[in-house]
């Protein structure tokens, strides 16, 4: 299951994310999200746990706890699956 985290600190490596996850089973991959032109991180990232139940467990136990001074944010991450756009047309009268 792949896990969104929110509200990270900007000094949390993806090292210190797959510990912190770690405690609740197998993690297989962590990202932190950076900006692309400056480098710093964004404040996000996502964790890859195979398991489910224990992803489902690491959330339960995660969401809305103090890591390195501020409150995370866990959640089910979205599937990221296609998205319809929204079209704007011009309306004829």
């Amino acid at each position: 299951m792949n896990i969104y985290v929110g509200n990270l600190s900007d000094e949390i490596t993806e090292s210190q994310l797959k510990t912190l996850f770690g405690e609740y089973g197998a993690v297989e991959k962590t990202k932190i999200i950076s900006d692309r032109f400056s480098g710093r991180p964004k404040g996000f990232g996502f964790v890859e746990m195979p398991s489910n139940s224990e992803a489902d467990q690491a959330i339960k136990a995660l969401n809305r706890t103090v890591y390195e001074g501020k409150q995370i944010k866990v959640n089910p991450a979205d599937s990221g699956g296609k998205k319809s756009k929204k079209r704007f047309q011009k309306k004829r009268f």
